[in-house]
């Protein structure tokens, strides 16, 4: 997923102090700062709703950096909005000014992005071995070098309030029908079905690939290949807009002025009983209500049951650009997420989940929650679709809530977006 998040009006840029890790490049190098040097490290991460997170992280590697090889890393922290951030990082890429470390959505940046040379090689890095088994290939080019390090593994669909579906009887759907009746039981209980927060794009934009997972797992199992040979259209995922109407007429009001944080509140509160969202936001809902209780499970999309699973992805990802100057220290900060007696405090209160041999943190309720799909073989790996197209969802989703677009504009314009990518990327 992103899948990205966050909401912020401009690019936040904060300097702060950083470093350590490995110094050694994946072909034994080190492009290395001297004891007693000051280096300058650029990075770039789209999350500044959990700043005070990385801020904290930073100044522990302040303190080690310092220790073990006496050089003071001054870090520029870049965290820009969202919505925003995939076209910041594309631009500075294109125009030789790459942050040293930034953040990427792993399988939908990593593909063009090694295939372009953006990505060092890490496959050298401690941190490597450390990964686990089921998390290593989502950082893994198709060459089969590792080139990045993850932050973020998910497993969504959306959030339910749990007290609210115990104190109306009510059990999870499974198909379309059965969320028709939830939803038509909560409103006979004056309780809103859904919260709707369409003010950043890349929310409405979720709808896309919980459409496309669940449809490619039975009857258009080709779809992201057709649509790679520019064979294909979203005429074949029209299911989206039946999940899609359904929310939105039995949401909260005015959704493109709600961003994340704010429906995060207002979900936290219990304003509504559901949100298509992912456990990303838990942190952010966990400071609004720290005793909500709520649970994470596969969207409905049609009445095909076998089709309703949980999303599993990774997402946020860390990357040290290949032409990167301070090579030496971009590898200490990749590596010192991953730090042995660190890590996992660092996870735990970002409230990821472990990616890790070396992170012994409790796995939280949600996570548990998803896992029982994922055993039971109800889960599907998050589709590859490439980011221009996802972005492009985004703005057309709200363009229809809004009713500036119909149906076949929406499909019209990602079909569009899905070409042109193509016809760049070939």
């Amino acid at each position: 997923m992103k899948v990205w998040k966050s909401v912020a009006s401009a690019v936040l840029v904060s300097v702060l102090l950083a470093g350590c890790g490995s110094n050694a490049g994946t072909d034994g190098s080190t492009e290395g700062a001297a004891s007693g040097s000051t280096v300058s490290l650029k990075v770039f991460i789209a999350q500044p709703r959990l700043k005070e997170h990385y801020d904290k992280y930073i100044e522990q590697f302040k303190a080690k950096e310092k220790a073990e090889k006496n050089i003071e890393v001054n870090v520029q922290l870049e965290m820009p909005p969202a919505d925003n951030a995939p076209q910041i990082l594309k631009t500075r890429l294109a125009s030789n000014d790459a942050p040293d470390v930034f953040a990427l959505h792993a399988v939908n940046e990593i593909p063009p992005f090694s295939k372009a040379g953006y990505l060092e090689d890490l496959s050298g890095q401690p941190f490597v071995d450390k990964l686990l088994d089921s998390v290593k290939p989502s950082v893994t080019d198709a060459s089969g070098k590792v080139v990045a390090v993850p932050l973020e593994t998910l497993s969504w669909g959306y959030l339910y309030n749990k007290d609210i579906f115990k104190e109306q009887g009510l059990e999870v759907p499974t198909t379309l029908t059965e969320m028709k009746a939830v939803v038509e039981k909560l409103k006979a209980a004056n309780i809103t079905p859904f919260e709707l927060s369409y003010k950043e794009a890349w929310i409405p934009q979720l709808f896309l690939p919980l459409t496309v997972g669940a449809l490619t797992q039975s009857e258009h199992k080709d779809f992201l290949d057709k649509m790679n040979q520019d064979q294909g259209s979203f005429s074949d995922m029209k299911a989206l807009f039946d999940i899609f109407d359904l929310v939105n007429a039995n949401g909260t009001e005015k959704a493109l002025e709600v961003g994340g944080d704010d429906g995060s509140a207002a979900f936290a509160t219990g304003k509504a009983a559901m949100w298509i969202q992912g456990p990303w936001f838990a942190e952010t809902i966990l400071k609004s209500n720290p005793d909500i209780n709520f649970g994470v499970a596969p969207l409905p999309i049609n009445d095909n049951p076998d089709d309703t699973k949980i999303n599993l992805s990774t997402s946020t990802s860390l990357a040290v650009s290949s032409s990167s100057k301070n090579k030496e220290v971009a590898l200490d900060f990749v590596n010192y997420v991953l730090d042995d007696k660190d890590s996992s405090a660092f996870y735990e209160a970002l409230k990821f989940n472990p990616v890790a041999k070396i992170h012994d943190f409790k796995s939280f309720p949600w996570v548990d929650d998803a896992l029982k799909y994922v055993n039971e073989g109800k889960a599907y790996q998050d589709p590859s679709i490439p980011q221009a197209v996802k972005d492009e969802s985004g703005k057309a989703l709200q363009g229809y809530y809004s009713g500036q677009l119909d149906q076949q504009q929406v499909i019209a314009a990602l079909d569009k977006a899905w070409k042109s990518y193509n016809k760049v990327n070939k």
